[in-house]
């Protein structure tokens, strides 16, 4: 399997789609499915934790003057 973790967000979730699509097809030999599936788990983990790790920094801090305020952002799946 390709290395995945030094992908950008936008281009893991672009790799996931075409293999999305190629399964959707329903044409594809059983084994290259399976690897096509492993591989897609491996981009899906790897776009939610960028997107958790999105979240963390959206929820850090947000300034108000000298007061402090940590604010929730729920980031839809």
């Amino acid at each position: 399997m390709e290395e995945t973790t030094n992908l950008k967000f936008e281009e893991a979730l672009k790799e996931l789609e075409v293999i999305v699509e190629k399964l959707g097809e329903g044409n594809t030999p059983l084994e290259q499915a399976i690897e096509l599936y492993e591989k897609g788990a491996i981009l899906r983990k790897h776009c939610q934790q960028m997107l958790d790790n999105a979240k963390l920094r959206i929820d850090k801090v947000v300034q108000d003057g000298d007061k402090i305020n940590l604010i929730p952002v729920k980031l839809e799946e």
